[in-house]
């Protein structure tokens, strides 16, 4: 076994108890609940395999979902934003291909961190509503509470990387 499989391992069971004892209790004025958790999603490096990442992203959704009684939102939501990380992040570096051996995040300028981390942040809170109200005449308290609870996320977000993260620059 090696470093990596221990410090993600790591991180994954911090971020569901994270999740779950502290996390799920928060309510920002009723719209805003932080989903801390799919911190792993970000820091979970691309040169894996992709298989395993998605399996890993899959199992931390569902994680959540069997002690939040969620029928499965959250392994929906977890899956699909593990699924587009890269392509979104073709897409914000602006290439058709990079080299993942040679990538690192933190050496991308802080407006494309900012709109990586916030597009998949708000397309996750987006799925986990819309499948939390399932129907389209809720589509406005959809929006708003993906908004609100898409900038709590955020925000905790940045709070963590500011601290914790080492930078390269």
């Amino acid at each position: 076994m090696n470093n990596a499989f221990f410090k993600y391992g790591f991180l994954f069971v911090i971020l569901i108890l994270l999740q779950v004892a502290v996390f799920n209790n928060i309510s920002l004025f009723g719209y805003a609940q932080p989903m801390f958790y799919i911190l792993f999603i970000f820091l979970y490096p691309i040169t894996q395999r992709k298989s395993l990442f998605l399996f890993l992203a899959f199992l931390l959704g569902l994680s959540i979902d069997f002690f939040s009684n969620s029928g499965g939102m959250n392994a929906a939501a977890t899956l699909f934003i593990a699924y587009i990380r890269l392509p979104i992040l073709k897409a914000i570096s602006r290439k058709l291909e990079f080299d993942k051996d040679l990538f690192n995040f933190n050496n991308l300028t802080f407006n494309k961190q900012f709109s990586y981390l916030f597009i998949l942040t708000f397309v996750h809170h987006f799925i986990i509503f819309q499948l939390s109200y399932f129907k389209f005449s809720a589509l406005g308290l959809v929006l708003i509470n993906t908004l609100f609870s898409s900038i709590f996320t955020f925000v905790l977000l940045l709070i963590y990387s500011g601290l914790f993260l080492k930078k390269t620059r």
